[in-house]
């Protein structure tokens, strides 16, 4: 990651904690659902480059004196009102409570009252376990799992092939309707990969509703430690490279540039790049990987509630140009359409697919300082030439939906996939 990156981020957040004013590097992403978060610059030195800005702040929020009274006397009452219910439920309620449950509550509350199903609380307990699924190693079930936002509909993208999940029978497309016996029609996606992660060794029941068969499956799946490869790549007939990106997680980068490099050996003449299925992940990592295509230029873009615009831009890259096509579909999500949309934009490559999922919002990660975190929308992105895509999606240079008997496939075979066939076939013809 380039330093002038790292400053750019690190220059982008102050965290306000719950216990006073503390200033704390921001940790953004650009996930769909699996959330990805980026470590950016060194906490003191971000309190020293945002302690004014933070002051800019509260006075862009609260405007004039007159503004600021009335705000402080809303915070008074919103404490003394607290404070209250606080002690009725300790008169009244007819079972002891713990103080840090009702804390913690009160947080999730806040968050959940914005009506934003991509904001929420941590815990100390949640951050930590959020901080390991990003760095590739995990004990779970080995599954990729997506929620709509609007139904909190969690469905297996994908079992990692050999792991828990896919030793059990789990299938791409399973929707997941209850973990050891919970329903989990309301749950956040954070929460039910939490109760699927566990001890290594241990047993976790997962309820899936499978629509092909029109029946409800209930598995027993063996958690174990998940080591995610995110990147995998070969060499395809008549020097064409294929390069599958899982998601972009902290790694991703690094194995992305060595199989570019693997593959430049082995004499590739062509590339196409398969982000079907990737939910997103690290704004830093698509960024750095976009970086390697690009010469110069605008990468992506972000505006925020007060129209700030935040823009990362390209120094020249090393890959040097190929035709080029990129495979999306409609789980392609957040960090896959930034990549997508800008090679898109510059005519770097050819989008083959199904229109992509269409989340273009961004989520800032801040930590308190207690050790838990909040995630929050701050921002909307924008592809190169200004494509904002939230809710619209990726639209393909060539359309081409996936047959029908591949779709519930974990292991769909190369010379049976239409979708890369055809993108395979749009290289052949640019090299031609």
């Amino acid at each position: 990651m380039k330093q002038s990156r790292k400053e750019s981020f690190a220059k982008r957040l102050a965290t306000i904690a719950l216990a006073g004013v503390l200033c704390f590097t921001g940790i953004t992403a650009a996930a769909g659902c699996n959330i990805g978060t980026g470590r950016t610059g060194d906490a003191k030195d971000t309190q020293n480059e945002n302690e004014g800005g933070l002051w800019d702040i509260f006075d862009r929020l609260q405007g004039g004196k007159e503004d600021k009274k009335d705000a402080e006397a809303a915070d008074k009452a919103f404490l003394e009102k607290a404070n209250y219910l606080k002690l009725l439920i300790d008169m009244y309620f007819w079972e002891d409570t713990k103080e840090e449950d009702l804390y913690e509550g009160m947080y999730r509350g806040l968050l959940n009252a914005l009506g934003d199903p991509y904001s929420c609380y941590y815990t100390k307990e949640e951050y930590a376990e959020l901080m390991e699924s990003v760095e590739g190693v995990y004990c779970g079930i080995g599954a990729l799992v997506n929620q709509n936002a609007s139904t909190k509909v969690i469905t297996i993208v994908r079992p990692f092939v050999n792991g828990p999940a896919y030793k059990a029978g789990i299938l791409p497309g399973d929707i997941v309707t209850r973990i050891n016996g919970e329903d989990v029609s309301d749950w956040d996606l954070d929460l039910a990969v939490k109760h699927m992660k566990g001890e290594q060794g241990t047993n976790v029941e997962v309820e899936v509703w499978r629509a092909a068969e029109s029946e409800y499956l209930t598995m027993t799946v063996v958690r174990d430690l998940i080591e995610v490869e995110t990147v995998t790549y070969q060499m395809l007939d008549d020097s064409i490279g294929y390069i599958y990106v899982m998601e972009f997680d902290e790694v991703t980068a690094q194995q992305f540039e060595t199989a570019l490099n693997a593959l430049k050996k082995q004499g590739m003449k062509g590339l196409v790049i398969d982000i079907r299925d990737n939910p997103g992940g690290l704004l830093t990592t698509v960024c750095d990987m976009l970086d390697l295509f690009l010469e110069d230029g605008l990468i992506v873009y972000t505006l925020d509630k007060y129209d700030d615009r935040e823009e990362i831009r390209a120094t020249p890259g090393s890959v040097g140009k190929f035709p080029m096509a990129v495979l999306v579909n409609g789980n392609s999500a957040s960090a896959s359409e930034i990549f997508s949309g800008a090679l898109q934009d510059y005519g770097l490559a050819t989008i083959v697919g199904m229109q992509s999922f269409g989340k273009g919002i961004v989520q800032s990660i801040l930590p308190l300082a207690d050790g838990s975190a909040v995630k929050m929308t701050v921002s909307t992105y924008y592809t190169p030439n200004g494509r904002c895509i939230h809710g619209l999606g990726i639209t393909p240079d060539i359309e081409v939906e996936m047959d029908e008997e591949l779709k519930h496939m974990v292991v769909v075979p190369l010379e049976k996939d239409n979708q890369l066939q055809a993108a395979v076939q749009e290289v052949k013809e640019a090299l031609q």
